[in-house]
């Protein structure tokens, strides 16, 4: 889990994620968004493929990348396992004092 922390603690790496949500993405069309140089983009995505959040697939010269939101699930379902669903919320409330 603490890989997967790692990447997503980045804005680079965010907004990868957000560009592959809208459609799957080869290396240099990833590079093409970002003002950094292509070994760059190509260390984030590797962070990125070993949390799990995308996967690569080689296509002759070309790596192309997608979106897994498996990772992600597994995530936000530990987070909402987290809190006992018999417990309500705390409330705020002002102490009184006499």
């Amino acid at each position: 889990m603490n890989t997967l922390f790692k990447a997503l603690n980045d804005p680079t790496r965010r907004q990868i994620l957000d560009l592959l949500r809208e459609r799957d993405l080869n290396a240099g069309e990833i590079a093409e968004q970002f003002d950094m140089s292509k070994p760059s983009i190509s260390h984030h995505l590797d962070l990125l493929r070993q949390a799990g959040l995308v996967e690569s697939v080689k296509q002759g010269q070309f790596i192309t990348y997608s979106l897994n939101t498996t990772v992600l699930d597994e995530l936000l379902a530990w987070l909402m396992s987290i809190r006992q669903p018999d417990t309500p919320a705390p409330v705020d409330t002002p102490s009184s004092h006499s």
